[in-house]
């Protein structure tokens, strides 16, 4: 079962995915349960994620959908496997809340995050200074050793694309990018970090300019994973004041894509975008000063 006796990222995704072949092939849950010498009740609870798939079923499931694909036998067969480990999130000496694990579970697992931000800079390319300056910006400000804490872990959530394994993909409208903030030199050393990450092979940052305020405007900000060797869109995230919401419905999750390639057709090229980027830190002046 999973842990904490109730359904993880992980096994809703499994349980999600098996779902897909199955209906795919036409067969219904019975046929499962008689293949892998189980119940039709355990396939129901797989499938909810509401109990760990073992690999040998994950593999007689599959072959029984008629799934032939090795890369996807491997990667469900793998997710069985991790569906009841422990995340690095977890070890937090603060409790995290379940959604923000969750969340944090779905960036560590994907190959292909794609993001748009109206507003802030996105999670993964906030610097810890931008971060801090973001926290202390909230009605009630968190004792010190928390936001060293939200530092700490924010960090860790940096790893996952500046590791290089992860492909990302994000729009940023650009007054999330030059509005002033507080502090002049955090601003700067924040668009200098965008410049440099944009750089990086498995990253594509694209700058939507103030111009385009129709299609700055589709759409709130949201993040899209894909988890396997294909971009094909398993999930989609987005905040709101008090808590993470998750999408996990098809035609929802397509609408999304669409509107993330709106964005990207508006948006400046990434090379332009990096000139853009160029552009903004030349234009500040070279004598900002530090605060105390």
């Amino acid at each position: 079962m999973p842990a904490g006796g109730r359904a993880t990222v992980r096994s809703k995704r499994l349980g999600a995915a098996l779902k897909r072949y199955r209906e795919a092939a036409k067969l219904d849950q019975q046929h499962a349960a008689d293949h892998i010498v189980g119940s039709k009740t355990k396939i129901s609870r797989i499938e909810a994620g509401q109990v760990s798939a073992r690999p040998g079923d994950v593999r007689l499931m599959l072959e029984l959908y008629g799934v032939e694909d090795r890369e996807v036998h491997t990667q469900l067969e793998q997710l069985a496997r991790d569906s009841n480990k422990r995340g690095w999130w977890l070890n937090s000496p603060w409790p995290l809340k379940p959604e923000y694990s969750a969340f944090i579970a779905l960036e560590t697992d994907a190959t292909y995050i794609r993001t748009w931000e109206p507003l802030f800079i996105p999670g993964l390319l906030q610097t810890d200074n931008y971060f801090r300056a973001l926290l202390g910006a909230k009605p009630n400000p968190l004792p010190p050793e928390d936001v060293e804490q939200s530092v700490s872990i924010r960090q860790a959530r940096r790893r996952t694309i500046e590791e290089g394994k992860t492909l990302y993909a994000a729009v940023i409208w650009e007054p999330a990018l030059t509005a002033p903030m507080p502090s002049a030199v955090a601003h700067r050393e924040q668009l200098e970090h965008i410049h440099t990450m944009a750089q990086q092979q498995n990253i594509s940052i694209q700058v939507l300019p103030v111009s385009e305020w129709r299609a700055a405007h589709i759409a709130s900000h949201f993040v899209m994973f894909s988890f396997g060797p294909e971009p094909m869109l398993e999930a989609v995230a987005f905040d709101t004041t008090t808590s993470t919401v998750f999408i996990e419905d098809l035609a929802d999750m397509t609408r999304h894509a669409q509107i993330f390639e709106t964005l990207r057709s508006a948006a400046l090229t990434p090379d332009q975008s990096l000139s853009f980027l160029q552009k903004a830190m030349e234009g500040m002046a070279d004598t900002q000063e530090e605060e105390e």
